[in-house]
Formats: structure tokens, C-alpha cells, sequence
């Protein structure tokens, strides 16, 4: 599906508790930096679950957790969250798995769609990777998201009446739907303007290549 808007758009599907996704979205940010005409690309965050009927378990290390989803042991658990850690730190990331909270993200997905319309969803993606990743707080819980929101400059009063409602939940709902309809079975997934893909937490070569192709075809369309 060829997008035509006069905006170049770049859409991502991504889940707040997938450490590719926050690499990923630093790697992006690395290739948009030196980016002569990143002022005309809009960043359209899109929502994932990797686990929708994962249940909160504070107290439940994640080494645990992956090694009991995977059929796997502790260690090799604990060595696979390494082998990820290494790889934040590439991009100037600190992740700490040994405070990680597991929770259900849909909350935190509904909290970045109400971000979306005051046009804060790339702070509100960042801000809650952070809490997740570097700061082991509860991401499924209900003062975390007030705290996060308000951080981003969001309204007491407009993140209540979200977090208390289901306001936001036909949309993070219709996000999924479409990434499996487009064949999205991975995140972090990157849509260039409806006509390049990247799957995965790629090289930054991957994405800046891919940014140059599909904006200077993008470009031509227009000028």
C-alpha cells in the first residue's frame, strides 16, 4: 500500500517491554540526525503486543520469565539478556534487567495514543521505555503512567480520564490489526512511507540507507 500524503510518514510498530524496539528507535534517531530534511518526516508511533495476555507479576524476575516462555533455564536466560544489554550500550543505552517489572503493556499504549493527539507520542514512547528498561518501574501501573504523563506535559485530568476509562483501547486494538494485516509478525517494525520495511533493530547503515531511498522517491513524486 503506496502512501501519497504530502508528508513523509514513518510508521512503527513497537511494544514498550521489547528491548529491540527502544535499540531500534535510537538507532533511527542516529540515522535521522544528519538527516538535511528531517524537518518534513513525521514519526507515527503504532502499537504491538508481543504477550496481550501477559498479567503483571511484580516480584517475578524477567530471567525467570523468559527462561519459563522459552522452555529455557535460568542461565541461559541470563545470558541472552546480556547478549542484549551489550547491544543498548551501542547505541548509549543502560538497560537493567535485574529491575525490570513484568507487566501488561496496554495501558502504556493507550497512554501513548492520548500523547499522540497533543503530538508527545515519541516522548511518551521514550520516556516509558526508560522507566522500563533503566528504571524497573511498573509500566502497567497507574501512578507510573500519571508520573510519565505528566513528565511529557500531559494533563492530570486527561491521563485519569484515560487510565480510569478504555479510552484509547479501539485504537491500540486497530494498530494490531492492521500490523497483522500487513504481515507484521515482529516488532519493532519500520514502514517507510507505505513502500520500504525494516523488521528488527537493523544496522544504522540498514535504516539510514533505507530513509535516503524511499524519501528521495517520495521527494520526486512531488517536486
Amino acid at each position: 500500500m503506496k502512501n501519497n500524503s504530502t508528508q513523509f510518514t514513518i510508521e512503527i510498530w513497537s511494544d514498550i517491554q521489547c528491548p529491540f524496539c527502544y535499540i531500534g528507535k535510537r538507532k533511527l534517531e542516529i540515522a535521522l540526525k544528519n538527516f538535511q530534511t528531517k524537518d518534513q518526516i513525521k514519526l507515527e508511533w503504532r502499537s504491538y503486543q508481543l504477550n496481550p495476555n501477559t498479567i503483571s507479576q511484580p516480584g517475578l524476575s524477567v530471567y525467570d520469565y523468559l527462561a519459563e516462555i522459552k522452555g529455557q533455564t535460568k542461565e541461559w536466560s541470563i545470558k541472552m539478556h546480556e547478549h542484549v544489554t551489550n547491544m543498548a550500550k551501542e547505541v548509549g543505552l543502560n538497560y537493567h534487567f535485574e529491575k525490570a517489572i513484568i507487566a501488561n503493556s496496554y495501558n502504556s499504549h493507550r497512554l501513548i495514543h492520548l500523547a499522540k493527539e497533543y503530538k508527545l507520542s515519541d516522548q511518551a514512547e521514550e520516556h516509558l521505555f526508560k522507566a522500563y528498561f533503566t528504571e524497573g518501574k511498573d509500566i502497567a501501573e497507574k501512578t507510573t503512567l500519571l508520573e510519565i504523563g505528566k513528565e511529557i506535559g500531559l494533563t492530570e485530568t486527561k491521563i485519569l480520564a484515560v487510565l480510569n476509562s478504555d479510552m484509547y483501547g479501539a485504537e491500540v486494538k486497530a494498530d494490531i490489526a492492521e500490523a497483522e494485516n500487513i504481515g507484521v509478525t515482529g516488532v519493532p517494525f519500520f514502514v517507510f512511507n507505505r513502500a520500504y520495511a525494516i523488521s528488527g533493530a537493523q544496522d544504522i547503515e540498514v535504516f539510514r540507507e533505507t530513509l535516503q531511498k524511499s524519501f528521495s522517491e517520495w521527494n520526486s513524486n512531488f517536486n
